[in-house]
């Protein structure tokens, strides 16, 4: 099956329980800007250039390029980068939410800061809310809000809701240490 496997590999990205994100340095052009858009966040230099280029082929986006870019960008930006392949610079793909963050430099030292930032917090929330945001997406807000309550009442057996409620009972809002 043509593309199978990298559809799946890129599923098996946007499945992980943490967050993810891609680091864009240079051109991110059809299975690089897939991969990327597979991630949670997008951080890219401001010398980058992504797209969907596969329509100057004659084929289309087969990993994610028309569903995971519509459901970002929405649907006509989508059409318009997919339907004529152009690419975007890292200003237009800030401007249109292609991109969270256009960097000077080198975007692995702010993916790395955002990454660290991520992994000192409550991995087992974080991971639930994920869940909630990208499986709450599939259906409709009513089954998005049961799917949310679900996880919010799943949360609070958890380690981090007992760390993060101690924490709070002894020092406020927000200094909750996670290991």
């Amino acid at each position: 099956e043509i593309g199978g496997a990298f559809l799946r590999a890129l599923n098996a990205v946007a499945a992980l329980p943490c967050p993810t994100i891609a680091a864009i340095n240079g051109v991110a052009l059809g299975g690089g800007c897939e991969l990327a858009l597979a991630c949670d966040f997008r951080i890219a230099a401001s010398s980058a250039r992504l797209g969907q280029p596969e329509i100057l082929l004659g084929i289309i986006p087969g990993g994610g390029g028309t569903q995971r870019l519509a459901r970002l960008v929405g649907p006509a930006r989508a059409k318009d980068l997919v339907f004529t392949g152009r690419m975007v610079d890292a200003t237009e793909a800030d401007a249109i939410g292609l991109v969270d963050e256009v960097v000077e430099g080198d975007a692995v030292e702010a993916a790395l800061a955002l990454a660290r930032r991520y992994a000192r917090g409550p991995r087992e929330a974080t991971a639930l809310a994920k869940q909630a945001i990208d499986d709450g997406l599939d259906g409709s807000l009513e089954d998005g809000l049961l799917l949310e309550q679900r996880l919010f009442v799943s949360s609070f057996g958890r380690r981090d809701a007992e760390v993060g409620v101690a924490s709070f009972l002894r020092h406020g809002p927000g200094r909750a240490e996670f290991d």
